[in-house]
């Protein structure tokens, strides 16, 4: 939820009332991925995939380095069943609660210039 409020500009708790009622829509909890997909999705992010070239190496650092400009919000599996971990990147800078930069992102959501 952090990282989608940072995304969006948004206060926490404005993020999590909005996220909370993208869950309700949906019959889900908001924190499921399905949710804040959905809700990024609904506030002008575009999801992508990224690259399977080197699926082990692609670290949050290399994306920073390969997307210096702009908004993002990459997707951080933990598990095969889905879980993860949301990280904000803004302007090439990771916005964490913790050094997520070894980690490696599996998708991102990238805000889209109006």
């Amino acid at each position: 939820m952090r990282a989608c409020a940072f995304a969006t500009g948004q206060t926490w708790d404005q993020t999590y009332w909005e996220l909370c009622e993208e869950g309700f829509e949906r019959k889900e909890m908001p924190s499921w991925n399905s949710s804040w997909w959905a809700y990024l999705k609904h506030r002008g992010f575009s999801r992508h995939l990224i690259e399977d070239t080197c699926p082990d190496c692609y670290s949050v650092e290399d994306f920073c380095f390969d997307h210096p400009i702009g908004t993002f919000v990459l997707f951080i599996p933990h598990s095969t069943e889905g879980a993860g971990h949301a990280v904000c990147v803004c302007d090439g800078d990771i916005y964490d609660t913790w050094y997520s930069g070894e980690e490696v992102p599996l998708v991102y959501w990238r805000k889209e210039l109006s």
